[in-house]
């Protein structure tokens, strides 16, 4: 057999005998990769006009709301938390859910990584972007939103430390911060290598900004050494930061004392919850990816199959949670708490409770079957009802707590204003617009990733 004619394997996972040689198949991917930044075609341009028409809407609904008053939202007592912290506390777990895959992927050198981990960061970034904007919305008057930051103000006062609303602030900045430095130092080869592509030598505005994020990388022996030890340090710290922070999340309510929210488990309860509503993202946005950048090769059905076991694997966590809760309500003696699940399950709000359940344990058990894991059609399909079951998860939590509280006088029910929906049909504009912005500026998948594949399969 030829030098040129070897088994070669695929980035895919699958190995064919064909005529080729590493340098071959790398220029391929770079080639198969980058073509995503080239030109958008027409199914793109479709795409954003939708996301920045969602945007649109929620620009205009909530210019409605600063000019008219919060009173426009269906925030009322004593649901003084709407749709805008539901939404917060959605969008949150998205965020932590993509580098905590990507990092704990890594660390336990999981093969199929490198087809998921570029999008679940971006996915990360953009998705905090998202929840910040609701603390903003939520405030009514958000010229005030300075108030937060810890400095003394003119009447030397300080903020409340021991707020977990003021714990957030802290949190969710960090993890920013954070998460947006694992993703670029993730991008940096892939930045460099852009610089000498065709498309890019093309437009001297992308060539100079690829220049300039790039940071100097030459791809020297040294500097790969650096890289490498930085990103194996980054995922380390990531991996836990992201629990911690997801915490500090839960505790917003376990600290508080309305029953159904003053709770030890809600901790690792919202986390798992938040890699199960992650997953499901992901096949969300990485399926159609694949599809429309015609990925076929490098994201294969054993690959979507693999996530879909983590998918599984975490729904069933979270089945488990909603059953301790429940048993923690009924054996605990509490006779509010009992109440509140009572409540949950055949009260007012019982139509979103059953929605949830449905959702987030029954959909994912279809799993269990191996020919619906590798339909690529069916993953996306029940991607949808996770994201929505997860949605709900958090209204039942946040929304019903507080409709029916410890007073009978002060029980009330919320219904969410036009105003709130579609301030939250334009979060989902503002988070698919910057996804979009993404997969045209840089490459959607892991180049140097998918090219050591390679170097290790010759």
């Amino acid at each position: 057999m030829s030098s040129r004619t070897t088994e070669t394997l695929e980035p895919g996972g699958h190995a064919h005998e064909h005529v080729s040689d590493p340098k071959a198949v790398k220029d391929q991917i770079e080639h198969d990769i980058y073509a995503s930044v080239g030109k958008p075609r027409p199914l793109f341009w479709i795409a954003l006009a939708l996301s920045l028409g969602a945007v649109g809407i929620g620009a205009v609904c909530w210019a409605y709301q600063i000019y008219t008053g919060l009173g426009v939202a269906g925030i009322t007592n004593p649901v003084g938390w709407g749709v805008y912290i539901v939404d917060f506390v959605f969008w949150v777990g998205i965020a932590h859910s993509g580098t905590l895959i990507s990092a704990i992927l890594f660390l336990f050198r999981a093969k199929f990584r490198s087809k998921f981990n570029r999008a679940a960061e971006a996915m990360t970034v953009f998705a905090v972007l998202t929840a910040g904007l609701f603390p903003l919305v939520h405030l009514g008057r958000v010229w005030f939103f300075y108030w937060l930051f810890p400095y003394p103000n003119q009447r030397l006062l300080w903020i409340n430390f021991r707020s977990p609303l003021i714990w957030d602030v802290f949190a969710v900045s960090t993890y920013l911060t954070v998460s947006v430095v694992f993703w670029y130092i993730g991008l940096v080869p892939d930045i460099a290598l852009a610089r000498r592509l065709k498309q890019v030598k093309e437009g001297k505005i992308a060539r100079v900004l690829y220049g300039i994020f790039s940071g100097g990388w030459s791809g020297s022996f040294r500097e790969w050494q650096h890289y490498g030890q930085l990103y194996k340090y980054m995922a380390a710290l990531a991996a836990p930061l992201v629990l911690s922070v997801h915490s500090v999340v839960s505790w917003d309510f376990a600290m508080g004392v309305v029953y159904g929210w003053h709770t030890t488990i809600f901790a690792p309860y919202f986390v798992a919850g938040a890699i199960f509503s992650g997953c499901a993202m992901v096949l969300t946005l990485v399926i159609p990816m694949r599809k429309i950048y015609r990925l076929e090769k490098y994201i294969s059905i054993d690959d979507l199959e693999k996530l879909a076991k983590l998918l599984m694997f975490t729904g069933l966590i979270v089945g488990y949670a909603y059953i301790i809760e429940l048993a923690l309500a009924v054996y605990s003696g509490n006779v509010y708490e009992y109440e509140q699940f009572m409540y949950r399950m055949g009260g007012d709000y019982a139509w979103a409770y059953w929605t949830m359940m449905i959702c987030n344990i029954g959909t994912p058990l279809l799993l269990f079957f191996r020919k619906l894991r590798r339909s690529i059609g069916f993953l996306f399909a029940i991607s949808i009802p996770v994201n929505i079951g997860m949605w709900f998860e958090r209204f039942n939590i946040i929304i019903i707590s507080l409709a029916k509280d410890f007073d009978p006088y002060a029980f009330g029910l919320y219904t969410p204003s036009l105003i709130e929906l579609g301030i939250t049909l334009g979060s989902f504009g503002w988070f698919f617009t910057y996804y979009l912005g993404f997969t045209k500026t840089l490459p959607v998948l892991s180049v140097t990733e998918l090219k050591e594949e390679v170097e290790h399969g010759h």
